[in-house]
């Protein structure tokens, strides 16, 4: 398991790993439970590391590109550090990649916290708002009771929630999602935040 005792250690053995297998950086992007936790915003311990994508440099600003499938010096560090650390298979994984292909919140990158683990690694770990609008959005997916204990972690405001929320309604064109969003909002405890989408 991964909790905020061994987080920072995890991600400084996947840094040396890099620097074994490739001379060349890599940056990615980190949400859920890890990223919660190096944060500081949540302390429970969680099984896996979610990579949201891998950063390409750009003049204009950093491009987020897929992280699906992880690029092969990462795969292969993250092998050895889950060896190492007895970690399971798959400890590393770009689950939420997908959230890349319907838009991610606006101004997501700016409020990106960006970290460094050795010569080779980057991590930016998602900021705190946008964190709120994965956690709201996989609750309304039935992503199971942790994401609704990580998002009552996280103690949005109204205006928060209501942000994230527009968000959401961004994701899905399915005529019948607005109402769904509405009533999970409702059931929630967020009724003020339903009835002003």
């Amino acid at each position: 398991m991964i909790n905020p005792a061994n987080n920072t250690f995890i991600f400084e053995a996947l840094g040396a790993q890099l620097e074994r297998l490739t001379p060349d950086p890599l940056e990615i992007v980190v949400c859920g439970g890890a990223a919660l936790q190096a944060l500081g915003l949540v302390a429970r311990a969680t099984r896996d590391v979610d990579v949201l994508a891998v950063v390409r440099a750009d003049p204009a600003g950093p491009i987020l590109l897929t992280a699906d499938p992880l690029p092969a010096a990462l795969a292969e560090a993250a092998a050895r550090v889950g060896r190492d650390l007895g970690l399971p298979a798959g400890w590393l994984n770009a689950g939420p990649t997908g959230l890349l292909t319907e838009g991610l919140p606006e101004a997501f990158v700016g409020r990106l916290h960006r970290r460094v683990f050795g010569e080779r690694l980057v991590v930016q770990f998602t900021g705190r708002f946008d964190q709120i609008c994965f956690k709201l959005y996989a609750a309304l997916n039935g992503g199971g009771p942790r994401h609704l204990a990580d998002l009552e972690a996280l103690g949005p405001t109204p205006a928060e929630v209501a942000g994230a929320a527009r968000w959401i309604l961004t994701q899905d064109a399915g005529p019948q999602f607005p109402d769904l969003v509405r009533f999970f909002l409702r059931e929630t405890g967020y009724s003020d935040v339903a009835d002003s989408l």
